[in-house]
């Protein structure tokens, strides 16, 4: 008799080579949470632990080939989206999406690497938020990325605030997101505290150990574990603090290859099975 298959993923993102984020952290999260991931590759890049040195977005026909062939073969359970690197990707890959408007759909706004390096300009953003926004079952931005998807220019400077993060998620939910989960990796507070906002305002508020170090492809991996569990059956509010402790636990967890940031260990779980083994032989 045949195996089941596994709920299946499909991820749009671009290639990392230390797989740290992208496409390859992706694959690893809805692997580690009994998912297979379908791969379309939106870019490749030159990069290490420190940062992006290139970038080269995929021709958007190209992209559109990818995804499309896949989904006439297999049932896809839910979208996870990343780096898409051009208005014409966005373009192709909001009308590949608009087919399939049952099927979850996780919006990660990457814009930049954790040095800063950009992934989206002002056009891309755009176009995501006129094209990909509403079709978004929840969006995982930062603080940095929320006021850039959502702000104007004058709430942009300083710090954010809480009054701030409200009304941008507002704004994301009044343009069509079902849910925004903005994440406060990126504010000077003494824990994190990610906040998920839905059309009745904020629906649920998690406070974290913030951890020492910095971390390539945090973003990736909450955003990715969001979309397997929801490829699984569980509910948003589940899946959504699930997929927080699952990310928090690789971070505690991750391991520094590199002279630049720390990566995610993506399978800690096992790691810790195979040391218990070990510690009862």
């Amino acid at each position: 008799m045949a195996n089941s298959t596994p709920p299946l993923v499909m991820i749009f993102a671009a290639s990392d080579p230390t797989s740290g984020a992208g496409l390859q952290a992706d694959l690893m999260t809805v692997a580690s949470m009994g998912c297979h991931g379908l791969t379309v590759v939106t870019g490749l890049t030159v990069q290490d632990t420190a940062g992006l040195e290139d970038f080269m977005a995929i021709d958007a026909d190209f992209v559109d080939d990818q995804a499309r062939v896949i989904l006439e073969d297999m049932p896809v359970a839910s979208f996870k989206i990343g780096v898409l690197g051009s208005v014409e990707t966005v373009a192709v890959v909001a009308e590949i999406v608009s087919d399939y408007p049952d099927i979850p759909l996780v919006l990660d706004p990457v814009l930049s690497t954790g040095r800063g390096d950009p992934f989206a300009d002002d056009e891309v953003l755009s176009a995501m938020r006129e094209l990909l926004v509403p079709q978004t079952t929840i969006i995982t931005p930062n603080t940095i990325e929320l006021r850039r998807l959502a702000a104007t220019a004058e709430e942009s400077e300083g710090d954010v605030s809480a009054l701030e993060i409200a009304l941008c998620a507002t704004r994301l939910v009044e343009w069509g997101s079902e849910f925004v989960l903005v994440t406060g990796t990126h504010e000077n507070t003494s824990d994190v505290i990610n906040r998920l906002f839905a059309e009745e305002g904020e629906v649920r508020s998690d406070t974290w150990q913030r951890l020492p170090g910095s971390y390539h492809g945090s973003g990736c991996t909450l955003a990715a574990a969001i979309a397997a569990l929801l490829a699984n059956g569980l509910d948003m509010a589940e899946a959504v603090r699930e997929a927080q402790e699952y990310t928090w636990q690789a971070l505690a967890a991750g391991f520094r290859p590199g002279m630049g940031q720390h990566l995610p260990d993506r399978f800690f779980w096992a790691r810790e099975l195979q040391a218990n083994n070990g510690a009862n032989a």
